[in-house]
């Protein structure tokens, strides 16, 4: 069973939420949080699975409480998945910088929301396709990316070809059939590609590839 904890001021969007993900039998909302502080106080005492945290919430927003949750000062991690609106404010790119392990529209379908939560639950990241390319271009606007100053890692080629495909917003399922290869061989890659770039999860990597565009510059020297 999947514990969820949801955090948002609407108290019709938390209503909505939970019918959603109950519909599913694996998966059951544990608390409910009104702001960010709520959300932290309930969410260290109770430790849900995944907290689905709105950005925008008076008396405590969800970027602090992302932070405090997920962030790489967080002690025993919480996975969150950030919902949001479809504007793309700065706080959507607060929290992925902050741990975050993906984020979501609300009005996503109720599918896409369960796969969300299953996906951070799991230890990996789910950033929602019809907002991905946008997202993470706007994302390496506002950080420009530079030249590093540290060797880049050693991606094999079919790594390469993930992370490349990662970055364009396709899911393990998609990859798979791009490449002709089994969804498990895909997760493989993932993992592997998460663990050399040093980073959380798959939505890390994805803005990870991003910032950090050296990295395939010279693949065809690098794949020999």
């Amino acid at each position: 069973m999947i514990r969820v904890l949801i955090a948002d001021d609407q108290p019709t969007v938390r209503r909505s939420l939970r019918t959603f993900l109950e519909l599913d039998g694996d998966i059951k909302v544990i608390a409910e949080a009104s702001n960010g502080r709520e959300a932290v106080d309930r969410a260290l005492a109770l430790r849900p699975d995944v907290v689905l945290m709105d950005v925008r919430m008076p008396g405590g927003d969800g970027i602090t409480a992302t932070a405090r949750l997920a962030g790489p000062d967080a002690e025993n991690p919480i996975p969150v998945v950030v919902i949001t609106t479809f504007d793309l404010d700065e706080y959507v790119f607060g929290a992925l910088e902050n741990g975050a392990a993906g984020f979501l529209l609300k009005d996503t379908d109720p599918a896409h929301l369960t796969l969300a939560v299953r996906a951070a639950a799991a230890g990996d990241g789910l950033v929602s396709p019809s907002v991905t390319a946008r997202v993470i271009r706007e994302f390496a606007r506002r950080k420009p990316p530079t030249t590093p100053t540290a060797p880049l890692p050693e991606l094999t080629a079919r790594e390469q070809d993930v992370l490349a495909a990662l970055a364009d917003g396709l899911s393990n399922a998609e990859i798979a059939g791009a490449l002709f290869v089994e969804v498990g061989t895909v997760k493989t890659h993932v993992s592997r590609i998460i663990a050399k770039l040093g980073v959380r999860d798959r939505v890390q990597a994805v803005i990870w590839a991003h910032q950090n565009p050296h990295w395939n510059l010279d693949s065809e020297t690098r794949r020999r």
